[in-house]
């Protein structure tokens, strides 16, 4: 059996879909702050000792699965901004998102802003000194 072409623009969705549930049920239930808790760290950080852009987000999604803003963005603030254009982005692709507010996915769609900010974040959150070491999690 073939699955039906016309559903596959609603796959990116149901994806986020699936693994933010995946995440809200493991999250709810396990604290990445704990010592020894079942979670992986980040295998970039292990190694070389610097902050990836990516590192304290899972820590940033406990904090937000408990509702609590300031320590998620504490956490990993490019993971909190990130949230909001890849939902417009991923309803944008379901046929979802009005055609009127089309402007907005043009522009959260644009890969070199995003590659720049991503590399920036990831240079400036290694910077021992304030404000940058705001950006390292914790």
């Amino acid at each position: 059996m073939q699955f039906p072409q016309h559903l596959l623009r609603y796959l990116p969705l149901a994806a986020i879909a699936g693994i933010s549930v995946g995440a809200v049920a493991i999250l709810s239930r396990v604290d990445p702050n704990v010592p020894g808790n079942p979670l992986p760290p980040c295998p970039f950080y292990a190694l070389t000792g610097l902050w990836c852009p990516g590192c304290g987000s899972t820590r940033c999604l406990h904090a937000l699965v408990h509702l609590d803003l300031p320590q998620a963005m504490a956490m990993n603030p490019l993971l909190i901004v990130s949230i909001v254009p890849v939902l417009v982005m991923a309803l944008h692709g379901a046929g979802l998102w009005p055609a009127k507010l089309g402007w907005l996915v043009r522009l959260f769609a644009r890969p070199i802003p995003w590659l720049v900010l991503i590399v920036s974040y990831w240079l400036l959150r290694n910077l021992p000194w304030y404000p940058f070491n705001l950006l390292a999690p914790g």
